[in-house]
């Protein structure tokens, strides 16, 4: 009988245990259903709609609002050219006219539905000043989720000339890769008798894009991508492209197949498939990736707590600062480095070697370039972001630059060296560099470049770039003053005049305060200061240059598809203006001048590293110290601005950099490096 009621007594147990697993499991699903964020937790791909749920779910907070606007604000004062991109100068004056500090206050009186719609103003706001230097980024939101179509587009030309939008040849190749878990899903959604069809769906000719011309979606995109001041350059962002990437050849998947913010659903498409004449209508869903920076959450609480709120590194700290109050401290890692569009060497090489890298709200990926399009066997000197190459006419010699930064920059500045001497060594006697979606890296391996490539003559000796200044407010004074007073002894802030040389080249003593007098200038009406004039700071180099030029620089062609910035474009202006290399750029639409390069400045650097100079100068009590970020935010600014080549009174950001040839792309260059080096030879170096 005992046996009996402890039978009985355990079934019960069981059957109320059971009863309470299935009620957890729907108060589990309730709550699911309750919290967006829990809805998409642990999972790896959603619906972006899923996503936005979860993003939208967030209510504004009018402190975090109010700090936010307010360091923004405050840092702007050390970029260089915010009183410029209130109306930018000819050729750029329809390209960039944001009064920013119009909108600053605008936004700040604004009401927002939710910290998603003000994000997506403010991001937008400083992405109209089309300046990859000059951005807002915050990570709660900025690629946290990464949103794909299968399908990225080209823009191609016929041989009768005609231009048309196409589903890139390489497209299913490249998706079945690098989304081989999901691909799945979109082969399924295609309308039958497509479903499972997707790969007939390369080199597709689009005819309209949710019922309108694709162009208008290219141009549409142009306004909100930010980055470049060249409209066609922006233009060019829409579409496929590749990039000698420190991992290898990497496919860069446009504007219209990744997307940073998870605001689109789905993209309907009217194409006409390869060899058909049939007319027909697809509508492919966009799905959301977790970024791999996310940190794991479970509910909406969490979720806020580990992705949007400021982390090591998002502000900066007091280098001397340490409990025993001795030795210099070393900064975590800055979060700016996601979104930097170069390889990131670690803080103390970036300290001792400046950095010009536009950031992006898409970090760069490795999607792989299939290897049908990958150029093969490179050549003794190539080291990761640096590839070398022979065509098979046997005088050109080619440098694929996706990067003027990595992790070692004396190792990047020796395997240019050394790969350019083997190029002439095999008998090259013309070059092309190949510098498509080069963001940037150190300014001293752009000057070293042009000097190995040209020789030593009045361009290169005694400096290689460009004459520049920064700017003179009142903060960045007391920073001086602060320096010379002791705040900087092992000379790491960029304030301190040891790190500089006046416009003759001559180093400044450790007690100059080279901030004063400011050269005062009125801009578009507005009274501003800057520095006076630094020249180099690159030479001598940390290695010997050979003794006499590698190439002519007639014979050199500067190859991309416009996406070159920063220290790629201080490296292209100074090639193309001061030594007449020819610049080509692929691709882009007729009628529209191609520009070879953008977003020149001269130093780019971000809110953390100036919130550093302010703190390790003891000044972030001062009314004018931007306060720290609340919010997992990354804010960046032009702190160097270069004089220009042609007129060297004016800033060159904003002087004219067409190119001397814009190539057409065809089904059979597109995305194919070796195609579009053997075009070039044959039609530009000829």
């Amino acid at each position: 009988m005992v046996a009996s009621r402890n039978f009985f007594a355990a079934l019960s147990a069981a059957l109320v245990s059971a009863t309470l697993a299935i009620a957890d499991g729907a108060n589990v699903l309730d709550a699911r259903a309750a919290d967006p964020c829990a809805a998409i937790a642990g999972q790896k791909w959603v619906a972006p709609k899923d996503v936005r749920a979860c993003f939208t779910h967030f209510p504004v907070n009018a402190t975090i609002k109010a700090n936010t606007i307010e360091v923004v604000n405050k840092t702007l004062a050390f970029h260089t050219s915010v009183n410029y991109e209130k109306l930018a100068p000819a050729p750029f004056s329809t390209d960039v006219h944001e009064d920013l500090l119009a909108d600053l206050a605008r936004i700040s009186h604004q009401q927002y539905a939710s910290e998603l719609d003000l994000h997506v103003d403010l991001s937008r706001t400083l992405k109209r000043l089309n300046d990859g230097h000059c951005v807002y980024i915050n990570q709660c939101f900025d690629s946290l989720f990464v949103t794909y179509l299968p399908t990225p587009l080209v823009y191609l030309t016929d041989a009768s000339g005609r231009q048309s939008v196409h589903i890139a040849p390489e497209a299913f190749t490249v998706a079945s890769a690098e989304f081989a878990d999901e691909i799945q899903f979109w082969q399924d959604a295609l309308p039958a008798p497509l479903t499972g069809k997707l790969a007939s769906l390369s080199g597709a000719k689009v005819l309209a894009i949710n019922g309108l011309d694709p162009l208008f979606a290219v141009d549409q995109n142009a306004q909100i991508t930010g980055s470049f001041q060249g409209l066609g350059t922006r233009q060019n962002s829409f579409f496929a492209s590749y990039n000698a990437a420190s991992t290898g050849w990497t496919y860069i998947l446009g504007n219209f197949a990744q997307q940073s913010l998870p605001l689109n659903d789905h993209a309907t498409l009217t194409i006409q498939r390869v060899n058909s004449s049939t007319i027909e209508t697809v509508t492919l869903p966009y799905r959301s990736r977790v970024g791999s920076a996310a940190v794991s959450w479970t509910d909406s609480a969490s979720f806020h707590q580990n992705n949007c709120v400021a982390i090591p590194g998002t502000n900066g700290e007091d280098l001397y600062a340490s409990d025993s109050g001795a030795q210099r401290r070393e900064l975590p890692e800055n979060p700016a480095n996601k979104f930097r569009q170069a390889p990131v060497p670690d803080a103390s090489t970036a300290r001792k070697h400046h950095l010009n890298v536009i950031l992006d709200s898409a970090p760069q990926l490795d999607v792989v370039l299939p290897p049908g399009l990958t150029p093969q066997g490179p050549l003794e000197g190539s080291f990761g972001v640096a590839q070398f190459f022979m065509l098979k006419d046997g005088k050109t010699g080619v440098l694929g630059l996706g990067s003027f930064s990595a992790a070692s920059f004396d190792d990047l500045s020796a395997s240019l060296l050394t790969g350019l001497q083997n190029l002439k060594d095999q008998g090259a006697t013309q070059l092309i560099v190949d510098v498509s979606n080069n963001g940037g890296g150190f300014i001293c391996v752009a000057h070293w470049l042009h000097r190995i490539i040209v020789g030593p003559k009045p361009t290169t000796e005694p400096q290689a770039g460009l004459d520049t200044e920064t700017r003179d407010g009142p903060l960045a004074q007391l920073i001086v003053k602060s320096i010379i007073a002791g705040a900087d002894p092992d000379v790491q802030l960029l304030f301190n005049p040891l790190n500089w040389r006046n416009a003759s080249n001559v180093p400044f003593a450790a007690g100059t305060d080279w901030l004063q007098p400011p050269v005062k200038k009125v801009i578009n009406g507005r009274q501003d200061a800057f520095s006076q004039r630094l020249g180099d700071e690159c030479q001598p180099f940390d290695q010997d240059p050979p003794t006499e030029a590698l190439f002519d620089p007639k014979k050199v062609a500067i190859v991309s598809n416009g996406r070159c910035a920063s220290s790629c474009s201080l490296f292209s202006v100074t090639m193309a203006k001061e030594e007449g290399s020819k610049t080509v750029v692929y691709g882009g639409r007729k009628g529209v001048q191609q520009q070879y390069c953008g977003t020149v400045g001269g130093q780019s650097t971000d809110f953390s590293t100036m919130d550093t100079e302010v703190k390790t100068s003891h000044l972030k009590n001062n009314t004018l110290a931007p306060p720290d970020f609340l919010t997992n935010s990354v804010q960046g600014i032009t702190w160097r601005l270069g004089f220009g080549v042609n007129d060297p009174q004016q800033p060159e950001e904003w002087q004219n950099h067409p190119a001397d040839v814009n190539l057409p792309l065809t089904p059979d260059l597109v995305n194919n490096p070796v195609a579009i080096w053997t075009q070039v030879a044959k039609t530009v170096l000829a």
